[in-house]
């Protein structure tokens, strides 16, 4: 199942992506609950479920695409360095705990709209990861039971800018700038994907592929992610693990490739989906 937010006719809502469009659950259900985030809470997933054999009410053409979690209360935690060719690629050694930062729920937005090249930097660089959505409450949790409290998976675009990431030792500013990074365009549920290791993740900017990796290269697979942060936060229905990104990014190229005006940059990740969106500089009057 993929679980999508959108707006539709100028309001919010959620429901389900389908061959032939969306159906909004959000119509049905929205006076219970809000919005993604609230299904996951309250463990109501199989509402949607029950919905799945019913027609589109309309086609993704006639929605704007949302983050699929885009509830400013639900962490997102992010993991940097987390690839071997990409530690290689920038010179680094392989940690020893997970690197992590957070993002702001308004540095992200949802697949087909536009990513924003600062007016500050013009080293806006791609990143292609694999975000891990919680769908239980988890604390403590172990390694061997970890993928049960996962709810599913997306693609994320980390847009990252170089310079800014770099002034402290300390990744917030470079990570946070408004609408510069991507999230969707959907949830596709954990039981549609058993084994996250075996899923393919490309970036393509232009056409081009910059970013080909297997999943199952990360240092600190998703079992061990969820079981380090479970040991210092407790993760609620709703929360993002955003798990890192391989090689190929345009800080590590010779030279640098920067995201410019007038691009276009997917993220594709095997039997979850394609994130899209154009780049586009952020407006400075």
């Amino acid at each position: 199942m993929r679980l999508i937010s959108f707006i539709r006719n100028g309001e919010a809502s959620y429901g389900i992506a389908v061959d032939g469009g969306v159906i909004d659950a959000g119509a049905e259900l929205r006076n219970v609950y809000s919005g993604l985030r609230d299904v996951l809470l309250a463990g109501a997933i199989d509402r949607l479920r029950a919905l799945e054999g019913r027609s589109a009410d309309c086609s993704l053409d006639d929605i704007e695409f949302l983050p699929p979690i885009p509830d400013p209360a639900a962490k997102l935690i992010c993991v940097g360095i987390n690839y071997m060719p990409h530690i290689r690629e920038m010179g680094r050694e392989r940690p020893d705990y997970p690197v992590l930062f957070v993002r702001f729920a308004d540095s992200i937005v949802g697949h087909g709209q536009p990513m924003i090249r600062p007016s500050a930097s013009e080293r806006f660089d791609f990143e292609g990861e694999l975000a891990v959505i919680i769908g239980r409450r988890a604390r403590h949790v172990t390694r061997d039971s970890a993928l049960e409290y996962v709810a599913g998976y997306s693609c994320f675009n980390d847009g990252s800018i170089r310079d800014y990431q770099r002034h402290g030792p300390q990744w917030t500013a470079g990570k946070n700038f408004h609408h510069s990074g991507a999230f969707g365009p959907w949830i596709v549920t954990a039981d549609e994907c058993p084994d996250p290791t075996a899923l393919q993740l490309r970036t393509v900017l232009n056409g081009t592929v910059v970013q080909d990796e297997s999943v199952g290269e990360l240092c600190f697979d998703i079992p061990d992610l969820i079981a380090y942060c479970t040991t210092w936060a407790q993760l609620e229905p709703g929360d993002v693990i955003v798990s890192g990104t391989p090689g190929g990014v345009g800080a590590g190229r010779k030279p640098p490739l920067w995201m410019q005006a007038g691009d276009v940059v997917e993220v594709d990740i095997s039997g979850v989906g394609t994130l899209g969106n154009p780049i586009v500089d952020e407006a400075t009057n």
